[in-house]
């Protein structure tokens, strides 16, 4: 299999599996405002410190009720405030357990909003800048993010889906949607296998919350180790 890193969105729902986030490369982890809370986030962060994975920010709109996955209508300088305090709080709680945070990943509506409006994304990228400094970006392999990190200097990982499905053209199918989930674990492995071998993505991903993820993930890290 060509070389790929799993990326993993987690500290989201209380009841995640430990064994599944052990097996990511890399952890997305929820910044307080679409999902999670101090005692997941602390529990992901001190997984990764012993074993050693990377671990990035994973902030959404401010609407726990809809999960971070509807555009919420407000002030860009709201959501960037929104958007320093999420960074600000995970942070925080990374230093005290001994993580350094090395990327950022957009979730859900806002990822999807800000790599399609340039300057929506430039607000958001600059105040990550203010805030963190210049930690890399996880997103799309093309669009207004790709393009900002490109100007500002900043590492960009290119993404693909390894549990969400693609419409002909190579874009999502909408959530809610037919066949927005992949429906089985060969399915997943093999669009993985895809998109890496497109060389076109990074990094793929793997959502904590979708049903087959632990098997996915089991799935592709074997035949990693093969």
């Amino acid at each position: 299999m060509p070389s790929f890193r799993l990326n993993l969105d987690a500290g989201e729902l209380a009841d995640e599996d430990p064994a599944l986030r052990a097996e990511a490369h890399w952890l997305n982890i929820a910044c307080g405002a679409h999902a999670g809370g101090v005692a997941i986030a602390r529990a992901v962060l001190a997984e990764a410190r012993v074993k050693g994975q990377t671990v990035g920010a994973h902030p959404g709109y401010p609407d726990r009720a809809n999960f971070g996955r509807r555009v919420l209508s407000m002030p860009t300088a709201a959501l960037c405030a929104s958007l320093a305090e999420q960074l600000t709080w995970l942070a925080a709680l990374a230093r005290d357990e001994g993580v350094g945070l090395t990327h950022v990943k957009l979730h859900g509506a806002l990822y999807h909003a800000a790599n399609g409006d340039p300057a929506l994304a430039e607000a958001l990228v600059d105040t990550a800048l203010a805030t963190l400094g210049a930690l890399a970006w996880v997103g799309p392999p093309t669009g207004a993010l790709r393009e900002l990190s490109a100007r500002r200097g900043l590492r960009y990982y290119r993404e693909g889906f390894s549990d969400r499905g693609y419409t002909a053209d190579g874009q999502l199918i909408a959530r809610g949607q037919p066949g927005a989930l992949v429906g089985s674990v060969d399915d997943a492995v093999a669009q993985s296998l895809r998109l890496v071998a497109s060389g076109q993505v990074d990094t793929v991903c793997l959502h904590a919350d979708s049903p087959l993820a632990p098997q996915i993930a089991r799935a592709l890290r074997a035949l990693e180790r093969a």
